[in-house]
């Protein structure tokens, strides 16, 4: 008897699936012992898709960017079910296939979902809705949900920066406390993240040697605003050497993490409008669920 795929495709991811793209993803999928329902995200989202559908299915797979991916894992989750993901990435940054190396080519991506064995991920509770790998704010958060779709389609990662140093004006110091595993601390912050990933917005890295994606815990990164030219220089020398220890930048580990301002700040989750907020609670959610690799 054949096991049942749900093959989740964003067509408007990166800078758009060919037609030939997809035949060769479907086509290499359907010559395995699956059989294969395509949900294409014209009319629901890939959250809504994943928790109306997965329950027929013995396998989701996404075919899109990082945002893509996120909804479809966020949809299986609420909708409780227990089943691993396969992800074909096809959007700009990739930020999870980079972290996981997975394939861009979609034939070998689509072969390795067939062929690979599941890997158990940490997967972060953001509110009422998860995220793969960031949720962040501050400074350039905003870049990657406001750039145009057809910027980032024609010019890629170029895009992402572009747009990020339009917006080095708005970088604004939030006072925030941070309470962590029962610890405190406080400060004004140009920008902060809790990630699951090596790499974000395809272009700050984070060392393997200290991101483990499923300890049940998250990298804490949180950046105060540069004033003299050394600390510009600190900036410059974490992101070359993946430290991000120093006066300007400060990495933290934790499971649970919550995070209080003194008015509305606006969040990015896996690069979407996370929405405005002056209380924020993330937990991670421990080996929530497998993706083939």
């Amino acid at each position: 008897m054949k096991h049942s795929m749900m093959l989740v495709i964003n067509p408007r991811s990166g800078r758009g699936l060919s037609k030939t793209a997809l035949g060769t993803i479907v086509s290499r999928l359907c010559e395995a012992d699956y059989a294969v329902t395509v949900y294409f995200t014209h009319d629901q989202t890939p959250e809504e898709i994943a928790q109306s559908y997965s329950k027929y299915h013995d396998l989701a797979v996404c075919v899109g960017g990082d945002g893509t991916l996120s909804g479809m894992i966020s949809g299986l989750l609420k909708a409780g079910a227990n089943i691993p993901v396969g992800y074909i990435p096809a959007g700009t940054a990739n930020d999870v296939a980079n972290t996981l190396a997975l394939s861009r080519d979609p034939s070998i991506a689509a072969q390795k979902i067939l062929s690979g064995s599941p890997k158990v991920l940490d997967i972060g509770r953001f509110h009422d809705r998860y995220f793969t790998y960031i949720a962040a704010f501050g400074a350039f958060t905003s870049t990657s949900y406001l750039t145009p779709q057809s910027e980032k389609r024609t010019l890629g990662h170029f895009a992402y920066i572009r747009s990020g140093l339009a917006s080095v004006t708005d970088i604004k110091p939030q006072h925030t406390i941070v309470e962590y595993d029962g610890k405190v601390i406080e400060g004004d912050f140009v920008f902060g993240s809790v990630t699951n990933s090596t790499s974000v917005a395809g272009f700050v890295k984070l060392s393997p040697e200290r991101v483990d994606l499923a300890d049940g815990m998250f990298e804490i990164v949180l950046v105060k605003k540069p004033v003299l030219l050394t600390d510009f220089l600190d900036i410059l020398t974490s992101l070359t050497t993946l430290t991000y220890d120093g006066d300007v930048f400060l990495m933290l580990h934790a499971s649970n993490v919550k995070f209080t301002f003194t008015e509305e700040v606006a969040w990015t989750v896996d690069g979407e409008d996370g929405g405005k907020h002056k209380t924020v609670e993330i937990i991670n959610c421990h080996k929530a669920i497998e993706i083939v690799i």
